[in-house]
């Protein structure tokens, strides 16, 4: 029964850590929303960027070309940070870590080839 008990003073414990931090943080913002100062102004809500003065609607369409871009390059950051853990055990892994490896990089590679076959890779 005893272990039990200490089983459950563990996640208790946990649980208690959690609710004062949340409690913290929650307590802290709203101090902030308290005693800050609140002066709204027309000038404050106005779209800025880089200190040019807006032209038009705030709303524009972006192309999926960028979005593409970004998941290729998640694809080979992920790729990067898997194979470096690989190199440092190289000996241990042996022969089948490197098949593995060569296996990962050459679905990798079809990935890429064939962003560039169905033309994603063109910056137009």
């Amino acid at each position: 029964m005893t272990e039990y008990s200490d089983f459950v003073r563990q996640y208790l414990t946990v649980a208690i850590f959690a609710g004062v931090g949340i409690g913290l943080g929650a307590g802290l913002l709203a101090i902030g929303k308290i005693f800050r100062p609140t002066r709204p102004q027309e000038q404050k809500y106005l779209v800025y960027e880089s200190g040019v003065d807006p032209v038009g609607t705030g709303w524009s369409q972006s192309q999926i070309r960028y979005y593409i871009y970004a998941l290729l390059f998640v694809m080979f950051d992920v790729e990067a940070v898997f194979m470096f853990p690989w190199a440092t055990q190289l000996e241990t892994y042996g022969v089948f870590g490197l098949v593995e490896m060569l296996i990962f990089v050459a679905i990798l590679a079809l990935g890429l080839l064939y962003a560039w076959r169905k033309k994603v890779l063109r910056w137009a």
